[in-house]
């Protein structure tokens, strides 16, 4: 009997001791990671603002890559149990939809002061971390500026039928769409969205609608900026018959769209959090756009974007209210009009 309790013992301890090993072993994992991103802006950008974050102060960062609309779902299927810490988006609806939710925390004072009011939502619960513009990306060997669209309204007109392409599905896209609706107003969407089913040959991204342009397949596409940029800094071979038209006088078509950076109210690591979207949007984070390979827009104040790109102040860009684009009426709009 007392062999047999013996063993019954040493099982349980056994077993406790197991079980203690194991919870040790996940707080170390834990620990490991240091902040989690999610980050839906471009993985290339995502890694350059992480490396410079960590050189500079130590502190571990865990990335996941996914897409802004992808994670903005599951950080609200996920709740006060998600594992982010912080959430960076390519374009701002993914934002207001977390934001709605009442799942981030107040961003810091000083992060802030960094982001001009016109970057940044009134309610200072996440900022600007980046900016991309809308262009029509055209085919010089087919169109010279006289035939260009004025507006980007101009490209449902029926004469525009079959010469234009754009990638509907996408998160960029349906950015340009939400600035649409909350500039000219519903009716004047669902009619751009039926000129847009009627006249446009839609494509799986914007990098895939410019190399249709170039290869001559449509004579133009509506995309953001910076994939031209981007091509030409490596080969050029997507882009070498491909010109860059930008509507500005305040057009549909000139939108900003914001980037987006927010903590999560869950976060266990506050302080590092915090201190993260202070670096992004502080000099040494907005640097990385002037210098690194992703040829955005830096929004931080004072702060220089890529010499190569047009300047923000001379793009005329309509005002928009980034905290206000409307992703959800979007994606019922386009639906209707059979987009997605």
């Amino acid at each position: 009997m007392t062999i047999a309790l013996n063993r019954f013992s040493h099982v349980l301890a056994l077993a406790a001791s197991l079980l203690s090993a194991t919870a040790l072993a996940g707080s170390a994992n834990a620990q490991d990671e240091g902040i989690v991103v999610y980050n839906a802006q471009h993985e290339s950008l995502g890694r350059e603002w992480i490396d410079a974050f960590t050189k500079e102060t130590g502190i571990k960062v865990t990335m996941r890559q996914g897409s802004d609309m992808q994670f903005a779902n599951q950080i609200i299927q996920e709740g006060d149990a998600s594992p982010a810490d912080i959430f960076l988006t390519e374009n701002s609806p993914a934002m207001t939809l977390v934001d709605g939710a009442g799942l981030f925390a107040p961003v810091e004072k000083e992060t802030l002061d960094q982001v001009p009011d016109q970057y940044r939502p009134a309610d200072g619960m996440w900022t600007g971390i980046a900016a991309r513009t809308t262009v029509f990306a055209y085919d010089k060997t087919k169109l010279t500026e006289d035939k260009l669209p004025k507006s980007m309204l101009d490209l449902a007109d029926p004469a525009w039928k079959g010469r234009w392409g754009a990638a509907p599905a996408g998160a960029d896209f349906q950015a340009i769409v939400a600035s649409l609706l909350q500039l000219k107003g519903e009716d004047a969407t669902k009619a751009w969205l039926k000129g847009l089913k009627d006249n446009a040959t839609p494509y799986k991204g914007n990098s895939v609608a410019m190399k249709a342009v170039n290869a001559g397949e449509v004579e133009g596409a509506i995309i953001y900026h910076y994939y031209w940029f981007g091509d030409q800094a490596k080969t050029g071979e997507n882009s070498k018959n491909v010109g860059l038209h930008y509507f500005k006088n305040q057009d549909p078509g000139a939108f900003v769209s914001v980037s987006g950076g927010g903590i999560l109210k869950s976060t266990q690591h506050m302080k590092e959090a915090q201190a993260f979207l202070k670096f992004i949007t502080g000099k040494a984070g907005q640097a990385v756009l002037k210098d690194g390979t992703s040829y955005e827009y830096a929004v931080g104040k004072d702060a220089a974007s890529n010499d190569k790109l047009t300047p923000l102040a001379d793009l005329d860009a309509p005002k928009v209210e980034a905290s206000t684009l409307d992703s959800k009426k979007v994606v019922e709009l386009m639906t209707a009009a059979g987009l997605i």
